[in-house]
């Protein structure tokens, strides 16, 4: 059983961008039952074969991309920039680059260029080359804005050249498959802009599960791309991955439980918890129960209040994930960053509590009250980190 209150003081709604961060806006949440906060996405459209209905199909092997036949289409793009997504998708797979750097690679490119070859009037010799915009940023070109040192004119207005620039040195990075995307394309592009990357990250991926067969709800096992087993540590390529492996009990807002704005997952007493992708820790302490009491040390019991020990983390995008009842303080401090799969504290039953479990929460939209809470088993499934029983 989880708590059933959330702190008033929190109750306000949050003012997006007045912190500039590693990631995407700023949130402060509270306890189990409490809403939280987070950016609307744009949705996918367009007609023949829709973008969204494609990547919300099933996760099956991963098959090479093709760039010459028809694509997709995507209310966001037209057809010659989610054919250079294809291309750029087509070089990590040639290259044996996992899918995770595909979503990189895209949503670097779509904040460079919005996934346009750009030409650039400060470097004439471009204005010659097949290009589908211009520039004037510098000397950059490209998908990626590369600048003279990643290669000549020519090189540098060839989608398929600048990709795999792109990615020879994305692979240099290190852990560049658990750290932030805006820190990994940061470390590669070295943008005036660092923070700007992380909006991207969820629109990529749909592209890559559109056009790649859901591979960004792979993660890499054994060399192979394994669907929605993002899970002990592993990180699918959408940069999710389950906190812990576990039965998922008492669900997402129940006709018995209303109020329960996550759900509990069961799991021995001092399980590790993992962050469930990238982000910066908002909150890490102990949350009051219903008398004001800080008494987290200690097993709760039912009707106590509070989620005991709790982690809120702020993910790109801004998504939220709240991890109560840790059994003791937990191993991360406000504002840390932590990677995907990070420990960041022990299974417990502080606080509200009948036994040892998890509560998981994710939150949605700038909205801390309930109406932002989602339920997180769809929620975490579409990023190809399902909750589900241990096996």
């Amino acid at each position: 059983m989880t708590a059933g209150r959330a702190g008033r003081a929190l109750r306000r709604p949050i003012r997006v961008g007045v912190i500039a961060s590693v990631l995407t806006g700023v949130l402060l949440l509270l306890c189990c039952t409490g809403g939280t906060a987070a950016f609307f996405l744009s949705g996918l459209g367009g007609d023949a074969e829709n973008g969204d209905a494609l990547a919300g199909w099933g996760c099956g092997p991963v098959h090479p991309v093709d760039i010459v036949g028809e694509l997709p289409r995507f209310a966001e793009y037209g057809d010659a920039q989610v054919r250079n997504a294809a291309i750029i998708i087509k070089v990590g797979q040639d290259m044996g680059v996992p899918s995770r750097g595909w979503v990189i690679a895209l949503a670097t490119a779509m904040q460079e260029s919005a996934l346009r070859n750009l030409a650039n009037t400060g470097v004439p010799a471009s204005l010659a080359l097949p290009h589908e915009g211009v520039g004037a940023d510098h000397d950059s070109l490209g998908l990626f804005q590369q600048r003279p040192g990643w290669g000549s004119v020519a090189e540098r207005m060839t989608p398929a050249y600048t990709a795999r620039k792109f990615y020879e040195k994305l692979v240099k990075v290190r852990s560049w498959q658990r750290r932030p995307l805006t820190v990994v394309a940061q470390q590669v592009q070295v943008s005036a802009y660092p923070d700007a990357y992380a909006k991207h990250e969820e629109l990529a991926s749909k592209i890559v599960d559109a056009l790649a067969g859901g591979a960004a709800r792979t993660v890499e096992i054994n060399g192979k791309a394994v669907c929605d087993a993002a899970e002990r540590g592993q990180i699918a390529a959408s940069g999710w991955t389950a906190p812990i492996s576990g039965d998922v009990g008492s669900g997402f807002q129940t006709a018995d439980r209303p109020s329960h704005n996550g759900v509990d997952i069961g799991a021995g007493k001092g399980t590790e918890i993992r962050a469930a992708a990238a982000g910066r820790v908002l909150v890490a302490r102990c949350d009051p129960d219903k008398r004001g009491r800080r008494s987290c040390d200690v097993d709760g019991y039912p009707g106590k209040g509070g989620c005991g020990w709790f982690v809120d983390i702020l993910h790109a995008g801004g998504y939220i994930t709240r991890y109560c009842h840790m059994v003791v303080r937990p191993r991360v401090t406000p504002d840390q960053i932590v990677p995907a799969g990070e420990v960041i504290g022990q299974v417990g039953s502080s606080g509200n509590s009948s036994g040892p479990h998890l509560h998981f929460e994710v939150h949605l939209r700038n909205d801390r009250s309930s109406r932002g809470a989602t339920d997180p088993i769809p929620f975490m499934r579409a990023r190809g980190a399902p909750l589900r029983a241990a096996e």
